[in-house]
Parts: C-alpha cells; structure tokens; sequence
C-alpha cells in the first residue's frame, strides 16, 4: 500500500486534460480553463501547456489560444506558468520520432522557431528538440539566450552532437526511456549516451507503470543527482477519462482498462492517460517509499527549473 502521498504537483509536460486536447486547432480558452480546474482539483499546483509536433500553422494557432486563455482568465493563468513546444525539430526516424507525426517533423529553421516563439511569447519556457537537427546549434543557442529551457528529445543524437548542444545552452533531456525504438545497440544508444551526461543534464521522465518499468526507475535513481530529476505526467486530453477511444490531434488514441495509452494497433505508447497523482501513488507503491523524495521529483525540482531557467 502507498504510504502518504505529495498531493501538491508541478508538471512540466502535459498535452491535454479532461478531454481537452490543447493541440486540437478547436481547443478553446473555455476548453483550457476547464482543464486548468480539474488539474487544480487534481492537485497539479503549476504546469506548462504541452504542443507536439504538427504543421506550423496549427501548433501556432493552438499556442495562440492557450496564450490567451493564460492572459484573459485567472483560472488559466493560476495553473498554466507556461508553455512546453516539444517539436518540431525532432528526429524524423522511426521510433525516436514516437507518437508525432513523421511528415510535419522539420529540419533547423530559424524562421519557423520564431513564429512559433512568437505566437507564444514570454510564456514559451521550455523547448524540446532533437540536437542532430538543431545545425550549429543555432537554436539552442537562441533560445538559450532567450532564458528559454532546452531540451534534447526524440532523438538520437552522439555524444558529440548531445556535447555540442550542452556547451550552447541545452540543460535536459525530456521524457528519457521513451521515444526510441524497441530495440537498440546494445551500448551505444542514446539512453546510455544522455546517462553518461548525468551531471551536466536533467532529466524527465514519466512514471505511469507503463512507460519505464521499476527497475528502470531504481537505476535512474541511482544514477543521475537527485536534484537533476522530476517527473512529468505527458498526459493527453484522455487523462481522468477511463478507457475508451479519444482524439490526440489528429490520431486516435486508445485507453485501455489499464489505463495506458496506446495506438491504435498497440504497438508503441501515445501520450499518456495517468495523472501526477497516479504517478505519486505509483512511485510511492513500486519504487520510491520517501515522501521527501516524492515531493523533490514531482514537486520541488520541476518548480526550481521553471526558476532558474
């Protein structure tokens, strides 16, 4: 049985809520805010708005509208301190690109980095994207003189490439684990290469039961500073719904009675449809019996990240 739970929560990642999916070019500032009070219900404290890859257009419309709803309405604005751009710069191969779309991913483009910057304004916080794209490191550097997080995800970068980033301003690695293939080479993949900057980066990583199992966790632990980890939920507008069939954008996610969220065919993850305090509960049941502990990666360090920037 759990012990006592966090109950208070800052999350870094999260795509929908409550069957609101903030990247659906319908979302409205009503839809955002009625996700704002069931995450507040929910315990979530503060979060960023999470956009994934899509064309631009679309994401800039949907980053344009939470915008709104954060600067028009206090119930927002109360949750919502930001937003989280995951993609497009992402790598486009199978397996690293996971649930995003693979014909809207984007090669380095400054231009298109800007109007997507732009239609967010201040409260873009926290960028992920791929190092391998990111040419010169153009855009980490940009954004990181922009007080902006960076953050290497879906990708499969080298060590080189990961260094290159890092000594520009990249300082995390999102949601590691997941968004790289089934199988990889044996050592030299891109878990073992993020984990061998284990005291120059930070790490998020998503602990719903289904996305990393125990063990994975307890080595994580016992690896990267516990200061240099916080958990995210990457949950989805299915999140709280129970199981059924849900819009993710344009795909079709299916939650089953485990609620885990899968593809359609089952064969890779889409998001996922736990809460933070499922993942308190999880981690407090499986892996991470401290509350002190609990509340350093579900609530402290997320919340000293979005401070130091």
């Amino acid at each position: 049985m759990a012990g006592q739970l966090v109950g208070k929560y800052v999350d870094l990642q999260i795509n929908g809520y409550m069957g609101v999916d903030f990247n659906d070019t319908d979302v409205t500032v009503e839809g955002v805010c009625k996700a704002a009070a069931s995450m507040r219900s929910d315990g979530v404290e503060s979060a960023l708005a999470t956009f994934i890859t899509g064309p631009v257009d679309s994401m800039c419309h949907c980053i344009h509208i939470v915008r709104q709803a954060i600067e028009s309405d206090q119930r927002a604005g109360d949750v919502f301190k930001g937003m989280h751009i995951e993609g497009p710069f992402l790598s486009h191969k199978t397996g690293y690109v996971g649930a995003h779309p693979a014909k809207d991913v984007q090669p380095c483009d400054m231009r298109k980095l800007e109007r997507l910057l732009e239609a967010g304004g201040k409260w873009v916080k926290y960028v992920t994207l791929a190092p391998e794209v990111d040419c010169d490191a153009l855009m980490t550097r940009e954004l990181a003189s922009r007080k902006i997080l960076v953050a290497a995800g879906h990708t499969d970068a080298s060590l080189d490439e990961l260094n290159r980033c890092i000594e520009n301003g990249l300082s995390l690695f999102t949601h590691i684990g997941n968004a790289c293939p089934m199988q990889v080479h044996r050592h030299d993949n891109i878990i073992q290469r993020a984990l061998s900057m284990a005291q120059r980066l930070r790490f998020t990583f998503i602990a719903d039961g289904w996305h990393l199992p125990d063990f994975f966790v307890e080595n994580l632990m016992a690896i990267v500073p516990l200061d240099r980890l916080a958990v995210v939920s990457d949950a989805i507008s299915a999140a709280g719904l129970g199981p059924g069939e849900y819009q993710l954008g344009p795909r079709l996610v299916k939650i089953g009675e485990d609620r885990c969220a899968r593809s359609p065919d089952g064969q890779h993850f889409v998001g996922a449809a736990s809460k933070m305090i499922d993942a308190d509960r999880w981690l407090a049941e499986n892996v991470v019996t401290s509350l002190e502990t609990r509340q350093r990666l579900l609530y402290e360090n997320p919340k000293n990240w979005l401070l130091i920037g």
